[in-house]
């Protein structure tokens, strides 16, 4: 009895379980094992061949002809595991599939050692020591009491996954109360003794000591990678730390690199009396707060400036001082020790702008001895502290903002100003700037002819062409600086001011920065650098590359545009860890993403630097300090020759190597990259490279779970690359993380899977021994019955429809469709052949397709079976793609047709012999042979008729293909009485009968499309069914079947008694009708 083609493999896979298992309930581990032994012998074969070196072709490449793919560089604190392998999987397996293809491959892959984690946890291996001892002897802890290890630089530590995510505030370990506190029971956790542990207080002993095991587990994988490609960050690989140097000084010079704004905030103290709104201020000083770039022109204040609609604080500064400024710019002071609390300011009042207007104020250096605070209608709140001082003498927006409150008594009379704050306050020249004179801001608005502070346009020129000038060109001409120039003076004048404790520094971004949570970034005292993403003109370059790059799925394709509309600035430097130093400031390293933003480029000539060697070590025909800007940009950037004393031809091969393989074709990773990593690698190629080396896919997944369950190692429910590999080798792993899942979900490592993958593979080993034992009793010649042709038609479907799926990256469609599917129907041919037997021609051409189609997933066993089986010369993983014939879609359909039909005829023969041998109440049972139901006729009717016919042409007149839709009810009703039905007397009898059978047709187009509506099958039933009589026979269990035409009135005398039955459930076109009888009664009717 054969397997039902609706197997589901989820059944499927239970079974093989069980089978896997010995009949005490022990398990076996052989058929593992002799995977394993396969395993170690192919990977020894193609290290000896060096068959994953990838070597540039001598001309360019043509569509095809090469396939670049790499993956985010895994983090190096910890082992890996399956939710690295998973990812890494999907580009793997889509590699592997355009090298057997015939393409020229590289997948490279690297180690990943920066930021701050390897750092901190190697300072807590430390700390432990001096504090518990050598080993260290630690104290029980409660499960709710917490131990070092739960700060937010341990975030990462204790899952050993990559820090090249956004994290929560609340680290993994802090999470886990009571598992593993300690720093040492985590390096315990990797199986290391206490002697060895003690080695990974230096951080670099991280570095030397994980990136090898890596690479081992890698190599168990079958992971097709080119070693010689292979690096690890930080500045201990001086080749790669020159590489990224180069690449932050070139993003600095172009723009893309900006510090935080630094300006002198100037202490204007308030005058007692305090008016009521600042009486709880009283026996404080009482500042208001501007901020300037030009300290030296202090010395012609008239006035200070504020918002009169703005919103002010009285905040906290510390004991004594209080400051008036924004909430905003308080936040930004408090990250700068300028807070009573550090990090939180402290509002003792708010105030609007108008509360302000007319205090009376001392400010440094001003010659006027008491200025005003006056109303400013255009100051921003979102830029310095909403105070502003004013100098109109060199300020534009100062000078007609003054000559407004002057001229306009009306305005002064809207903001409450009093005349004497004004009008006593004549300019004061304090610079000379040639062209303009001493009071370049009366000069330059005259001249413009400028009205009011509201022409922003002109202002705005006014301020080009003085200020510049000012500081380039402008002599001082008051204070104790007097005929300096102002490029000299400026910065002494802001000395004097710290100095004499006037004024303090304040920072703030130069623009707005938003964190991924919607809050907006400030300063704090630490110096921090950023890369602008999402400045407008580099932004469109990003939107440019994303529209022409495949991200192989809209919800991925979503993700980015998503994130290129709210990226913003990033702080790209770090003052703790590990990594490069900051180019231009040393003081700083480049954090983890954004040291990760390029490196695919590196790997194009990692291995002509570095040769070979992962930390750059091996110095071979070049140093790291002969890679200078300029040799960079020639190798990457198509810049002009540099003057070097590199030799000119390893020059050239640089170059060569990188034009053969850039654009890199895809990049594999995580979602959760999207919105940080990928994003920023978008960004950084398309600012420092070529429009023709910009990235061409990305391809996303979900996160993985094992046996549906979340990975974690506190529950046990976790798996190292290496355990996975021990307990079901590479190639089942392999085969499990192919049946996990493709999509943006999260998928599913199941170890039954895996399990059944073991004995799948091995049984097919020996199926194949087998088969070619007995190689000499298979039917010999070209493929002549219906289930040769019926097999070769299914391989050749397999063939292309496997196709599709690797080219579209949805390797568990493949694995389906090339493996399982393909299976299902070798072992329906085994069952269709019968006496005739198998032809040895089909099915050698079934072990090569098969085992070319699941080489990509399962290498080491395609591999074996190619080489030791098979007998084939070369590498199974280098083949090429089978060649297939067009496949014949009718033939298929009539397959599904004949199978469908043996089992509803087995069915309904087992339930009718079944009923048959019940003897009747009373009577005995007859043990005559005779009564065995042996002979079956088989009624076919090819073509609807009548009523069915005509509701079968309305559908079809009424049908939308496009849209798979059907006209309204009611017309379809209507169009019904139209036609000949409705022209019968007993129309209401015939309607009832019509409109179950339109429903379910109706039903069946909208799945299958308008081939359901045709008024007979694509194929001939008859043909079909007495094609394979022999089969029907043997598979129902049958002596004699005859196939007859249903409308034939002598084929319908055959079926005797049993005619009603054809009236009672007549046949119809794919719907034949079988009815059984015992020989004694078909004798009888003859």
């Amino acid at each position: 009895m054969g397997l039902p083609r609706n197997l589901r493999l989820p059944r499927l896979r239970a079974v093989v379980r069980k089978m896997s298992s010995n009949p005490d309930g022990g398990r076996s581990f052989a058929r593992r094992d002799l995977l394993l032994k396969i395993q170690s012998d192919v990977q020894k074969c193609w290290e000896e061949s060096k068959v994953f070196e990838a070597k540039p072709g001598d001309k360019p490449p043509g569509p095809g002809e090469k396939f670049y793919g790499n993956f985010p560089y895994p983090y190096m604190n910890g082992l890996l595991h399956l939710g690295h392998a998973f990812s890494l999987s999907k580009l793997e397996f889509g590699a592997a599939y355009h090298r057997l293809r015939g393409s020229n491959v590289l997948l490279p892959f690297a180690f990943h050692c920066t930021g701050m984690p390897i750092k901190a946890s190697a300072d807590k291996l430390a700390r432990e020591t001096q504090r518990y001892g050598y080993p260290p002897v630690f104290p029980e802890l409660d499960d709710d009491s917490s131990a070092e290890v739960t700060d937010d630089s341990q975030a990462d530590q204790a899952a050993s996954v990559a820090p090249d995510k956004f994290k929560s505030k609340k680290s993994k370990a802090a999470s886990k109360a009571g598992v593993q506190k300690f720093q040492w029971e985590i390096m315990r956790g990797f199986g290391l003794s206490d002697e060895e542990i003690a080695k990974f207080q230096d951080p670099y002993h991280w570095l030397t000591y994980f990136p090898p095991l890596a690479k081992e587990d890698l190599k168990a994988f079958g992971l097709g990678c080119d070693w010689r490609r292979s690096f690890i960050t930080t500045d201990m690989n001086p080749f790669y730390d020159a590489f990224v140097r180069w690449q932050m000084r070139k993003l600095k010079k172009m723009g893309e690199g900006v510090q935080p704004q630094e300006y002198v905030l100037i202490k204007m103290e308030v005058v007692p009396p305090f008016p009521p709104k600042l009486k709880a201020l009283e026996g404080r000083k009482v500042y208001l707060a501007a901020a300037t770039l030009r300290p030296e022109t202090m010395y012609g204040q008239t006035n200070c400036w504020v918002l009169p609609d703005g919103n002010y604080g009285a905040f906290e500064i510390n004991d004594t001082d209080v400051f008036i400024l924004t909430s905003r710019a308080a936040l930004n002071l408090a990250y700068q020790n300028l807070s009573r609390v550090s990090e939180k300011p402290t509002c003792l009042a708010e105030l609007s702008g108008n509360d302000l207007i007319g205090l009376p104020l001392k400010s440094p250096l001003s010659f006027n001895e008491i200025i005003y605070a006056l109303p400013m209608l255009t100051i921003l709140t979102d830029k310095g502290t909403g105070i502003v001082t004013s100098v109109p003498s060199d300020s534009p927006d100062d000078f007609m903002a003054l000559q407004d409150l002057v001229s306009k008594p009306a305005l002064r009379q809207k903001y409450g100003v009093k005349d004497e704050w004004v009008i006593p306050f004549k300019v004061i020249p304090i610079i000379n700037i040639p062209e303009f004179g001493d009071k370049s801001a009366e000069k330059v608005c005259i001249d413009l002819k400028i009205k009011s502070q509201n022409d922003k346009e002109k202002l705005a020129e006014a301020k080009r062409m003085t200020y510049l000038k000012g500081f380039t060109d402008g002599i001082m001409i008051v204070g104790e600086f007097n005929g300096r120039k102002v490029q000299e003076a400026k910065p002494l004048i802001k000395n004097k001011l710290l100095d004499e404790g006037t004024a303090v520094l304040y920072s703030e971004p130069e623009k707005k920065v938003m964190s991924r949570s919607g809050d907006e970034c400030v300063v704090a005292l630490t110096d921090q650098w950023y890369i602008t993403y999402g400045e407008t003109e580099w932004k469109q370059k990003a939107v440019k590359c994303l529209e022409k790059m495949n991200t192989f799925s809209a919800e991925t394709r979503n993700g980015f545009e998503h994130t290129l509309g709210w990226l913003n600035q990033w702080a790209c430097s770090r003052s703790f860890g590990l990594g490069t130093r900051i180019p231009w400031d040393e003081q700083f390293l480049v954090e983890s993403l954004s040291d990760s933003t390029l490196y695919m480029a590196y790997y194009t000539i990692a291995h002509l630097l570095q040769n070979g060697n992962m930390y750059g070590k091996e110095i071979y025909s070049i140093r790291p300090e002969q890679m200078t800007d300029e040799v960079w940009d020639y190798v990457f950037c198509d810049g002009p020759s540099p003057t070097t004393d590199i030799s000119p031809a390893l020059l050239s091969t640089m170059k060569q190597e990188f034009a053969y393989w850039y654009p890199f074709d895809i990049r594999v990773s995580g979602k959760d990259l999207i919105q940080n990593h990928l994003t920023f690698s978008i960004y950084n190629h398309t600012a420092l490279l070529p429009e023709h080396h910009w990235p061409r896919g990305f391809r996303c997944n979900g996160h993985l779970m094992l046996n549906s369950e979340k990975m974690s190692k506190s529950t046990g429910n976790f798996r190292t690359l290496r355990q996975a590999i021990e307990e079901f080798s590479s190639d089942a792993t392999r085969f499990a993380l192919a049946d996990a899942g493709d999509g943006m979900d999260d998928a599913n490592f199941v170890f039954e899977t895996a399990n059944a993958a073991i004995l799948r593979l091995t049984k097919e080993i020996a199926w194949m021994e087998e088969v070619l034992a007995a190689e000499s009793s298979l039917r010999a010649g070209p493929p002549s019955t219906y289930a040769d042709h019926v097999f070769a038609n299914e391989i050749n479907i397999a063939v292309i429809e496997t196709e599709k799926s690797y080219n579209a990256f949805m390797f568990r469609d493949a694995l389906k469709l090339g493996f399982y599917d393909l299976q299902l129907a070798r072992d329906e041919y085994r069952l269709s052949c019968g006496a005739a037997g198998m032809n040895r021609d089909l099915l050698w051409q079934f072990m090569e397709v098969q085992t070319r189609l699941i080489t990509p997933i399962c290498p080491h066993y395609a591999e074996h079976v190619w080489q030791k089986i098979l007998r084939k010369e070369g590498f199974a993983i280098k083949a090429g793609w089978p060649v297939a014939e067009i496949p014949d879609p009718t033939l298929r359909i009539a397959n599904k047709y004949l199978q469908d039909s043996i089992v509803k005829f087995r069915k309904l023969h087992q339930k009718q012999e079944s009923g048959s041998r019940k003897p009747k109440k009373g009577a005995a049972p007859s043990p005559s042979e005779g009564n065995k139901l042996t002979v079956g006729l088989v009624y076919v009717n090819e073509h609807y008729y009548g009523w069915k016919e005509q509701c079968l042409r309305v559908l079809q007149s009424k049908f939308d293909s496009q849209a798979r839709s059907f006209a309204p009810d009611e017309e379809i009703n209507e169009a019904l009485k139209n036609c000949s039905i409705g022209q019968e007397t007993n129309f209401k009898q015939v309607q009832k009968l019509c409109m179950p059978f339109i429903k379910s047709k109706k039903d069946e187009a909208r799945s299958v499309g308008p081939h359901a509506l045709n008024l007979k099958l694509p194929f001939g039933e008859m043909n079909v069914l007495e094609e394979n009589l022999e089969l029907i026979t043997r598979q129902v269990g049958l002596d004699h079947v005859e196939v007859l035409n249903a409308s034939d009135e002598a084929a319908r005398a055959k079926a005797g008694v049993h005619v009603s039955m054809l009236d009672k459930t007549p046949p119809s076109p794919g719907e034949p009708v079988a009815i059984f009888m015992s020989k004694q009664d078909f004798e009888a009717q003859h």
